[in-house]
């Protein structure tokens, strides 16, 4: 926010006009579940916002920092396998919907503007474990090695 300050004004003046200014009161949140159109089945289905791990293919840090909302498997959801193909098929279109967070206020809030139940997971600690190589060439004090080679 930017408040105008007359430029013949002190610097008085404009420390008491900044300080005039008070933070807006947070405001409560209107489901847009009731303007949206939305099938009343959508309305209070659990999600689940969680932070995804790594695949084990991926060795770097990239997209590791991200939120997801997935939906839980409904109960009933009318799973069968197609007798065709032998693909697995469901009568839950929500099944395969995945959405993406940069954190997890946002995902929160998304839920919340939704109407949607939601529960979080926390996610695990990520441990790097030590470098087995590398411990063999550091330097320890007091500690004596001895390199047997037969």
């Amino acid at each position: 926010m930017h408040l105008s300050v007359p430029a013949n004004a002190t610097k008085e003046e404009a420390e008491s006009k900044s300080a005039d200014v008070v933070p807006a009161p947070p405001r409560d949140v209107v489901t847009a579940d009731v303007f949206s159109g939305a099938p009343t089945e959508l309305r209070h289905r659990a999600v689940r916002v969680f932070q995804p791990t790594r695949s084990t293919t991926q060795s770097g840090t990239g997209k590791s920092s991200r939120w997801r909302i997935d939906w839980d498997i409904l109960p009933g959801g009318g799973r069968w396998e197609n007798p065709l193909m032998g693909w697995a098929s469901s009568a839950d279109y929500m099944q395969g919907t995945r959405l993406s967070f940069r954190s997890k206020e946002d995902a929160i809030h998304f839920a919340e503007k939704q109407g949607w139940d939601y529960y979080v997971q926390t996610p695990e600690v990520k441990r790097v474990p030590p470098k087995n190589y590398s411990e063999n060439y550091l330097y320890k004090p007091n500690k004596l090695r001895l390199l047997r080679t037969k």
